[in-house]
């Protein structure tokens, strides 16, 4: 089961996105509570209003995904037990399905097979895009302190 919304349909849609992330944010940074509660607005009797009680890292979610959406951006949403396809990993990491495959038959993201198919958990191609993202930092880092040694100016 996965989700995709590609982006919202009008201007008056991401107002309303930009809007309520704003209200969430805001609930999120004045607020320590465990559950914060969202009421329908436009009642004569707020007591009677429907309420909706959610953990604060699932309004976190909430306001990130609407953020996404108000610039624009394209948002899958995606259980983490998630098998996909080695064409669904490629297309995520962004490389070429061939490549990936000589990263799943080197072992360096575990798979399983399906028949003859290979299919791998989604968070192992999460997490080998994050490890990807850290070394390539830390590689980073490492020529910026060399720049600055060797007084390059950067």
């Amino acid at each position: 089961m996965s989700t995709v919304i590609d982006r919202l349909d009008n201007k008056e849609d991401v107002e309303l996105a930009k809007a309520a992330q704003r209200c969430i944010v805001s609930a999120l940074d004045h607020s320590r509570a465990v559950n914060i509660a969202i009421v329908e607005d436009g009642g004569e009797n707020l007591a009677d209003s429907p309420l909706l009680r959610l953990p604060p890292k699932v309004l976190r979610l909430m306001a990130d995904l609407l953020g996404a959406l108000a610039e624009g951006k394209a948002v899958t949403i995606m259980p983490k037990e998630l098998d996909v396809t080695t064409q669904e990993a490629a297309m995520f990491l962004n490389i070429s399905r061939p490549y990936l495959v000589r990263l799943l038959e080197d072992g360096k993201i575990p798979f399983h097979k399906v028949g003859t198919h290979r299919r791998i958990r989604f968070e192992d191609v999460v997490q080998y895009k994050a490890d990807r993202q850290k070394k390539s930092a830390d590689a980073l880092q490492q020529l910026v302190n060399q720049a600055q040694e060797l007084g390059l100016g950067y």
